[in-house]
């Protein structure tokens, strides 16, 4: 179950793609061309006031977005929906292990109803994101920054598991190695927005749980 691909879903796509320029990306002007989302001189100083910080931003943005939830999608419809698609995929690949034709061949002709079914969770999941991803992305823009430090913590090991040079969660070698970069003999120092990014995921399953504002995608 995942439950969690919500506005840190975009935010994980935006970067892969736009946010890891010299220049800070397409929305370099929003962050003041802070390459590595931070300030030079933070409000929140030090390291542990700078995770709590950061963390806490996370949980109460994560709460906001299970509002907004809660406001917009009915949690009942969307349950319903979430049990029957389920159960039909299960029902389906038990009878595919089983290799009963007759039944695949029964369950194939809900295909359509049940493809209707899962676009309609898809389409309720994604009406809240509409309006909470303008204010989101301009909190994370123009407040963290402008708050805590460029890199926020120091990792035991590299956290940059993706491939390419898009999209790091932690300063590398070469990074730590260059005088001037934010991350000049910090190697495997998390960046602010990765921290944001981490923690944030962390705590919205358990939000969600808590707020029964669960997305229902498997």
């Amino acid at each position: 179950m995942v439950e969690w691909i919500d506005h840190n879903a975009i935010l994980l796509l935006l970067d892969s793609i736009f946010l890891q320029g010299d220049n800070g990306g397409i929305f370099g002007f929003l962050g003041q061309n802070r390459g590595a989302l931070g300030s030079d001189d933070p409000i929140v100083k030090g390291l542990i006031p700078t995770l709590f910080g950061v963390t806490g931003f996370g949980i109460v943005l994560n709460f906001f977005n299970s509002t907004v939830r809660k406001k917009l999608v009915d949690q009942t419809k969307l349950n319903r929906i979430m049990k029957e698609t389920k159960a039909w995929q299960k029902e389906r690949m038990d009878a595919m292990r089983a290799k009963d034709q007759a039944k695949i061949t029964q369950l194939n002709k809900k295909s359509s109803y049940m493809n209707k079914m899962s676009m309609e969770m898809m389409q309720m999941n994604m009406k809240p994101m509409m309006i909470t991803f303008v204010p989101l992305i301009l909190i994370f823009y123009l407040v963290l920054p402008q708050l805590f430090a460029h890199t926020v913590a120091l990792s035991p090991i590299s956290l940059n598991v993706f491939p390419g040079d898009f999209f790091h969660l932690t300063c590398t070698v070469s990074q730590a190695m260059e005088e001037g970069n934010v991350c000049y003999g910090h190697e495997n120092a998390l960046y602010l927005w990765a921290w944001y990014f981490l923690s944030s995921i962390s705590f919205s399953g358990i939000i969600m749980k808590v707020t029964k504002t669960s997305m229902g995608l498997s």
